[in-house]
């Protein structure tokens, strides 16, 4: 339940750079929501990331951006949400902070290298840099504001994701040990 809620808390995050504009863009809390999804879900159930964040993928373009949708332009964006559900699921028995951390940087470091090799390549009116390899250096040189800020917010979002639930358990240990009969 708890992995559901922040699925769908991470797909909304998308929105608040487009209702709050003071917001940097990619600071948002995908990374980390797909990352805690993977590891308390079965693994099938990335099909469930995939409608979730899918669905705001068509929302975004559609009404906020104002593009038409094209659905083959989003297939390997959502292969890239199922990937990240299941490096997730490698969270599952055994997280660590190095675990995590490496999940974090595999995350975002692939979507940056993923979504902008995508832009590079680019279709009729969607066509933002030329088809050289200087065109692809500038694509992620003036991608990379947006790789920091992705980079920061899935580790901001996934120490929330995965240590709040630990913190919580611990301080309902000490409470419930506080309240015992000393022996």
């Amino acid at each position: 339940m708890i992995a559901t809620l922040i699925l769908v808390l991470a797909a909304l995050s998308r929105l608040l750079p487009h209702v709050f504009h003071s917001l940097p863009f990619n600071f948002t809390a995908v990374g980390a929501g797909l990352l805690f999804f993977g590891s308390r879900t079965a693994r099938w159930q990335a099909v469930l990331a995939v409608a979730v964040m899918g669905l705001m993928d068509v929302i975004l373009t559609t009404r906020v951006y104002g593009y038409p949708f094209h659905l083959k332009a989003y297939l390997v964006t959502w292969a890239w949400y199922a990937a990240v559900c299941l490096l997730g699921s490698t969270l599952l028995r055994r997280t660590t902070v190095l675990r995590l951390g490496c999940g974090v940087l595999a995350s975002a470091t692939s979507f940056f290298l993923l979504s902008n090799f995508m832009v590079w390549m680019g279709r009729g009116e969607l066509v933002m840099y030329p088809h050289t390899l200087g065109g692809l250096v500038a694509c992620y040189a003036a991608a990379l504001p947006f790789y920091g800020n992705d980079l920061l917010s899935t580790g901001i979002f996934a120490a929330a994701f995965f240590g709040l639930p630990i913190v919580a358990m611990r301080t309902a240990e000490m409470m419930h040990s506080a309240h015992q009969p000393a022996a």
